[in-house]
This record gives structure tokens, C-alpha cells and sequence, in this order.
């Protein structure tokens, strides 16, 4: 009887190593397959990742947030047009499509929203 806790206890313990092993290597699948995606930027944020018919949905989601929705999705499509890339989400990150931030209006604003 006495060499039976033991035996429960060293059970106990080869089951933690195990399941910490097997929480160790989930952890480090999961962690490079969020790597692996952090790494590879969101179609159309890039110069020339798009075609043209993707600049109109692109650009409806970059000029949502706007009140000034008709000139915003103009010059949108006009540069989406141009660069074949828009900036991810309604507002900044122009320097994922250096074209897209580099065209500048005769006063040197810039063209693109």
C-alpha cells in the first residue's frame, strides 16, 4: 500500500509534463501562424495589389466614415485608378501605398483621401 501513492503521485506528475508539452507546442503552432499572417499585408494595401474592379468596394469601406462622401470616393477611385492600391481602414496608413500618398494636388495637399 505504501508504494501505491507513489506511484499515483509520479502518474500525476508524467500527466502535468505531458499536457504542458502539449499546451508548449499549440502555443508555438499558433504563434507562428499568426507570424506568418502578420507578415503578409491585406490585399490592395500594396502598389499594384489590386485590379481595377476591386477599387469601388475598397473605396466605399475607405470613404464610409466620411461626411463628404461624393468627392472622398471620386478621388479614392481616381487614385485607386492610378496606384491599384488603397489604404486599409477609413482614415491614415497612406504609407502602405506610397503612390497613394504621394500624389499631391497642384497646392501640394494631397490628392487621396
Amino acid at each position: 500500500m505504501a508504494r501505491m501513492p507513489g506511484s499515483v503521485v509520479l502518474f500525476v506528475a508524467l500527466m502535468l509534463v505531458l499536457v504542458a508539452q502539449n499546451q508548449a507546442a499549440s502555443i508555438g503552432i499558433a504563434g507562428s501562424q499568426l507570424q506568418a499572417q502578420g507578415n503578409r499585408p491585406a490585399r490592395g494595401t500594396t502598389q499594384g495589389s489590386l485590379n481595377h474592379q476591386e477599387c469601388a468596394p475598397k473605396c466605399d469601406y475607405r470613404c464610409s466614415a466620411t461626411s463628404y462622401k461624393k468627392p472622398c470616393l471620386f478621388f479614392c477611385q481616381k487614385c485607386c485608378a492610378k496606384c491599384l492600391c488603397v489604404p486599409a481602414g477609413t482614415y491614415g496608413n497612406k504609407q502602405t501605398c506610397p503612390c497613394y500618398n504621394n500624389w499631391k494636388t497642384k497646392r501640394g495637399g494631397p490628392k487621396c483621401p
